[in-house]
């Protein structure tokens, strides 16, 4: 009887998407904010819509800035620990098996079943090393070009958020009239947003949804009360 052969789907952009969700949740949020909490102490669009441009800008390059940072840090972490990794398997391998049996330990095997893995890894250096990274210091070897591709991701996703809210200011010409336009717009992006990142990392779209509703909802509606009372 012929068998449907075994296929297994797993999610392998999580870093993507992670720089997804930085990017556009607060280019989504901070812009929304901005042009709300304007909006309570000015009239004019074309300052709101200016004001907005120029976040937008600033905003994209920081957190695209910080993005690069983020993943050159971590590029030159694993760097560091690895070159420590292979100075101790050779200048300690004792310490360094004992510590692989402590791993295998770790997860129920005993020393007599982990013994021959020990010791094939011991004769393979390289492999060994990138066990001890991998199981011991829990640290996967990174993207060379994951730094480059972080910033611009991060801030292409922030620009494509900010245009969201600032959109309305820049097709209607009351300001009170635009904001209306743009927390409808908004909170609809949010909420489509909200439930494709569940989806993408698999947890519940709805509730995915409703929580950056919320979160992006008190964001703008502190920025509006605080530009109400300050003016």
């Amino acid at each position: 009887m012929p068998r449907t052969p075994h296929i297994e789907k797993h999610f392998t952009g999580s870093e993507m998407v992670r720089d997804i969700v930085i990017g556009m949740s607060d280019g989504l949020t901070v812009p929304f904010a901005l042009a709300a909490g304007l909006t309570g102490v000015v009239a004019s669009t074309g300052i709101i819509v200016t004001a907005g441009l120029a976040e937008i800008a600033a905003g994209s390059i920081a957190m695209g800035l910080g993005g690069y940072l983020a993943a050159r840090n971590d590029a030159e972490h694993y760097a560091a620990e690895r070159a420590r990794e292979q100075l101790e398997v050779s200048e300690r391998p004792a310490q360094e098996t004992a510590e692989v049996m402590e791993v295998f330990r770790s997860y129920g095997l005993t020393d007599e079943e982990s013994a021959p893995v020990v010791q094939a890894l011991c004769k393979r250096p390289e492999a060994w090393i990138d066990f001890m990274m991998r199981f011991e210091l829990g640290l996967e070897k990174p993207d060379p070009r994951r730094a480059l591709t972080s910033a611009l991701t991060i801030g292409g996703a922030y620009i494509a958020g900010g245009f969201i809210p600032l959109g309305p200011y820049m097709m209607v010409s009351g300001a009170q009239v635009a904001l209306v336009f743009s927390v409808v717009v908004t909170l609809i992006a949010l909420a489509g947003f909200g439930y494709l990142k569940g989806l993408f990392t698999g947890t519940a779209p709805v509730r995915g949804a409703l929580q950056t509703v919320l979160i992006g909802g008190l964001a703008a509606a502190a920025a509006f009360v605080i530009a109400r009372v300050i003016s």
